[in-house]
């Protein structure tokens, strides 16, 4: 007769078995905003567009009770909007850093990839702009 080897794993209720791989989308958030290096886009406000995805990682899922159990888009979207009204930025590239700063305050993002377009400054493109990704360093 063959015997059984099967060994009983018992699971600890504390330890998840998942890992989770989240992202936070803003598509296209457009502001009227005084931005640039020179006098006339210092004079004028002018549309720029953000775009924007954060990448975290959770061992739990959501809990749709707590707010805090989620990267929250809402208030991504309100800290560009105060970042853009408290200063004026002569580059796009600075302020890319300023918006970097603050949502990785948020030790659960690890990647963020963000694109600032200006809208109506040139006549022959429907935008100029950049995209810059910044990942949190594992050192």
């Amino acid at each position: 007769m063959k015997k059984n080897n099967l060994n009983i794993v018992k699971i600890d209720k504390n330890k998840s078995l998942f890992n989770y791989e989240k992202k936070v989308l803003i598509k296209e958030l457009i502001l009227n905003i005084k931005l640039g290096y020179f006098d006339f886009e210092k004079k004028n406000p002018q549309k720029v567009k953000f775009s924007l995805e954060a990448n975290y990682k959770d061992k739990k899922p959501t809990n749709d009770r707590d707010l805090k159990s989620i990267v929250n888009y809402d208030k991504l979207v309100r800290l560009i909007k105060k970042l853009v009204k408290n200063k004026h930025y002569n580059f796009l590239e600075t302020l890319a850093e300023d918006i970097f700063d603050e949502i990785f305050k948020d030790r659960r993002i690890d990647k963020i990839v963000l694109k600032i377009e200006k809208l109506e400054i040139m006549k022959d493109c429907s935008s100029v702009g950049i995209q810059i990704s910044k990942k949190r360093s594992n050192a």
